[in-house]
């Protein structure tokens, strides 16, 4: 997020006070986001033109506002993904790991979570459901067992093991890029805390589950006799795959070093195992390749970003988000603590109830306006590491929380194994209240005492 140059917003725009006008406009683009009944990326792409129609922004200053780095980013990592899947690397473990606790329902809950929330901290999180929930359901019908309680773990797991690493979540990718943040400066802070809660997660789900988890020898052996090595498509492409990634994530952990921007290390990795993933192919064969990973790229995410981004610029160059900053510093006080306590907080509430991305990106700048008068950045980390984890951790409120949930609950409708609403809730609530109480205590504890 760009700093904001007021003098060029007029004060008046339409008859309006150029505050109101962009916060209507935010507000209104915001109902129809939560409604869900337009594509988000048309709404936020509207919204945006709105904001240059109306004289808030031009087109050049509404560009200004666009983060290309975090697009970068979830291009090319999107891009990766979308070739390494296709060796079947992804299944492979999850069935491994199935084999490893000899598909002992109770250890597979484990196996699932653990499994689930490592591949989120390296995968985006829809990415790593669609991947892990069929598995899932393979699974546990060779053990004739109800998939629900996997799945359930599966969600959780996937929202706070994202929370774990910059590329985790698109909250992480939004706070990295804005701050200019490392790949291990999200290791170093969160990945400590994420640990204890999946530790904490999976005794819960064990001591609530477990026991009830029960299946048969005959069953064990069905699921035993799976040969992993068959989930591999294609070895080639699996070992060029792990390849990259390899350097991919070797670039993220020494991007400083290297004076480089994450989104390019990630364009830079989808660029060159584009071209691994197609050399040697005939000229009809590659491009109908790269067009086929080009299109399993999320662009309707991509565009919603970019429109967002504009629509956010637009109240950062009215000063809507610096008055507001300076209201939450009277509120609490101009105290650090206060305010990463009530920052956790309000985000994972905000954050189950309504997309946790738009809220993320308004509370980037505004928490920015207040850092002068708050001692300065470092003085602030701790607030921003408090907005990281209330955002991701409260995606696990609700089940509209976050993308994740609502897909493998798609995916268990389907299945004839259903998550109700209310349902989820039973589980939900006690979760996200315990992992943000976790959260707020490592604060305390990490830069408070």
């Amino acid at each position: 997020m760009h700093a904001a140059d007021l003098s060029a917003v007029p004060e008046m725009i339409l008859g309006m006070d150029s505050k109101i006008l962009a916060t209507a406009i935010v507000i209104i683009a915001y109902v129809v986001l939560f409604t869900e009944k337009v594509n988000r990326a048309i709404v936020a792409l509207l919204g945006a033109a709105v904001m240059i129609f109306t004289g808030i922004l031009t087109q050049t200053t509404a560009l200004q506002g666009v983060d290309f780095n975090t697009l970068a980013l979830l291009i090319g990592m999107m891009t990766i993904v979308g070739i390494s899947e296709k060796s079947g690397m992804f299944q492979y473990v999850a069935v491994w790991g199935a084999k490893k606790v000899r598909a002992n329902p109770r250890g597979l809950l484990v196996v699932l979570a653990i499994v689930t929330a490592v591949f989120s901290a390296f995968l985006d999180n829809v990415t790593t459901v669609l991947l892990i929930a069929p598995v899932t359901f393979q699974i546990t019908r060779k053990l004739n067992i109800n998939p629900y309680p996997y799945l359930v773990v599966e969600i959780f797991a996937s929202n706070i093991g994202g929370t774990a690493t910059l590329i985790g979540d698109p909250p992480n990718i939004l706070i990295g890029s804005a701050l200019n943040l490392t790949f291990m400066d999200f290791v170093n802070e969160l990945t400590p805390v994420v640990t204890i809660t999946m530790v904490v997660l999976i005794l819960a789900f064990d001591f609530i589950w477990g026991k009830r988890l029960v299946t048969t020898e005959k069953n064990k052996q069905t699921v035993m006799a799976i040969n992993e090595i068959d989930c591999i498509t294609d070895w080639k492409l699996l070992w060029k795959s792990l390849f990259v990634l390899a350097i991919v994530i070797f670039g993220f952990v020494n991007a400083e070093r290297f004076h480089i921007a994450n989104g390019t290390i990630a364009m830079t990795g989808a660029a060159f195992l584009l071209l691994l993933y197609t050399f040697g192919n005939g000229h009809s064969e590659r491009d109908h390749k790269v067009e086929a990973i080009f299109g399993s790229v999320d662009w309707t995410t991509i565009f919603f970003f970019a429109g967002l981004f504009m629509i956010v610029y637009g109240l950062e160059q009215t000063g809507v988000l610096a008055l507001l900053g300076r209201k939450f510093v009277e509120l609490t006080e101009g105290s650090i603590e206060k305010t990463a306590m009530l920052i956790i907080w309000a985000s994972a509430l905000v954050s189950s109830a309504i997309d946790n991305i738009p809220f993320v990106a308004t509370m980037i700048p505004m928490i920015k306006s207040m850092e002068e008068s708050m001692g300065g950045r470092e003085a602030m980390m701790p607030v921003w590491w408090a907005l990281s984890l209330g955002a991701c951790f409260g995606g696990n409120g609700t089940l509209i929380g976050a993308s994740a949930n609502v897909i493998v609950a798609g995916l268990a409708q389907r299945e004839g194994h259903p998550i109700t609403f209310i349902g989820f809730l039973i589980w939900s609530i006690p979760t996200m209240l315990i992992s943000v109480a976790i959260g707020a205590l490592y604060l305390h504890i990490r830069f408070f005492m």
